[in-house]
């Protein structure tokens, strides 16, 4: 009779429980969280880990572990940590219960929102928008669609910086006293302090992605 080989490993894996699998993973990332906050106070506060052993009695591999998220830290050895580092405690949770957004548009969706370029037949669709983030960073993502009724109008001025990519037709585009050439798959970063805008529709429609970022409090 021939019995064929069992593979274990794939037999755990489909009769593994999903709860438990979604558990394991959520403290998985909760250890990495964890590890994360106390590697940048110690390097904040320029401790070696050494250091930060001599201080809390723990070894330097348990330490280690800790920092690249390969154990989970009982409450006790949290509190030795916050003590030797002089933070609170729930500092080292913070990051992990931020809420973290997502914003899905699907094709054709995009918000048709009125800028200083609508006024030169600019059509200006918003891809996406979070507010007030953990990263400290604003990004406003805009479709813009050149017709034969838009107008040139090279002197837009806003703050932060932006990046523009071209997806079909071609533009002269102004920053400043330099003028750019650009054709479809072509890119251009810069400061969008200075004036800017297409100077000239040479292939139209024309459509860039342009994506403005700027600190939250500006």
């Amino acid at each position: 009779m021939n019995i064929e080989k069992v593979d274990v490993k794939m037999v755990s894996k489909l009769t593994q429980d999903p709860h438990r699998t979604r558990e394991g993973e959520r403290e998985k990332v909760l250890e990495v969280a964890i590890g994360r906050e106390v590697r940048a106070f110690r390097r904040q506060q320029e401790i070696t880990v050494a250091e930060l052993a001599q201080i809390t009695g723990l070894s330097i591999g348990m330490l280690s572990k800790i920092e690249n998220g390969n154990t989970s830290p009982s409450l006790t050895t949290l509190q030795l940590l916050a003590n030797a580092l002089s933070v609170p405690l729930t500092s080292f949770f913070r990051r992990f219960e931020e809420s973290r957004q997502a914003v899905h548009t699907k094709s054709g969706e995009g918000v048709a929102i009125d800028r200083e370029g609508t006024r030169a037949n600019h059509q200006y669709n918003l891809l996406g928008h979070i507010g007030s983030n953990a990263s400290g960073v604003m990004v406003e993502p805009y479709l813009i669609t050149l017709t034969a009724e838009s107008d040139v109008f090279p002197a837009f001025q806003h703050g932060g910086i932006e990046t523009i990519y071209m997806l079909e037709g071609a533009v002269d585009y102004r920053h400043g006293e330099d003028v750019y050439s650009l054709k479809s798959g072509d890119t251009l970063f810069f400061d969008a302090d200075a004036p800017h805008g297409p100077e000239k529709l040479v292939q139209l429609p024309a459509r860039y992605l342009s994506i403005i970022s700027y600190p939250q409090n500006a």
